[in-house]
């Protein structure tokens, strides 16, 4: 039986090392963003099942990347709606505060009407119809639910993110949109209220 020397054994070592290496730093930079309300809702139909909405802060951005294309092939996900599955987990996982890395591209609204801005932010989770599309999702028609606040806190939940007691998912600042203006958040609490307010 013929050993490896101790030059060999070194030099194989070290090419792993490299492998290993080059292959955690390319695992944060892929896949490139999905669409975060895509995602979400593709979350509440597939995922949820299973998981009852497991938080996302659970996770590091990278790990969600291993984890999301690992129950891909169980939940019978395309590869875009694992990308879309892992843009709104990181979104969820965003500070207030994002920086342009950070930005989910296909969430694009920033001023627009409350009807544009719940559209493109806000339905995937808390539905058409304003009622929650998962468990955990605040019932904004229930007389004495969440729009029994203030503008004042609401408008600090949706600027800063909040998590409801009993939900085990937090909802993301600006709802996962980082280009959620001021006037943006102002313009969705009215039309949320407006629609959905008794």
């Amino acid at each position: 039986m013929k050993l490896l020397n101790t030059k060999n054994m070194i030099q194989s070592a070290s090419a792993i090392a490299v492998l290993l290496s080059s292959s955690f730093a390319f695992a944060a930079d892929y896949p490139e963003a999905g669409n975060f309300s895509n995602g979400s809702k593709t979350w509440a139909e597939n995922c949820n099942r299973c998981h009852n909405v497991r938080g996302p802060k659970e996770l590091r951005d990278d790990q969600w990347i291993s984890t999301t294309f690992h129950m891909r092939v169980r939940g019978g996900l395309t590869g875009q709606e694992a990308r879309d599955v892992i843009t709104f987990l990181q979104a969820s996982n965003t500070k207030a505060v994002s920086s342009s890395s950070t930005q989910v591209s296909a969430v694009v609204s920033s001023g627009g009407s409350g009807k544009e801005n719940y559209s493109q932010t806000c339905i995937s989770c808390h539905g058409a119809d304003g009622t929650g599309a998962f468990p955990g999702v605040p019932d904004f028609t229930d007389t004495d639910g969440r729009l029994t606040k203030s503008d004042e806190v609401l408008k600090d939940h949706i600027i800063n993110g909040f998590q409801s007691p009993g939900s085990v998912m937090a909802m993301p600042p600006k709802g996962g949109n980082p280009n959620l203006s001021d006037s943006g958040v102002d313009n969705v609490l009215s039309y949320i209220r407006k629609t959905f307010g008794k």
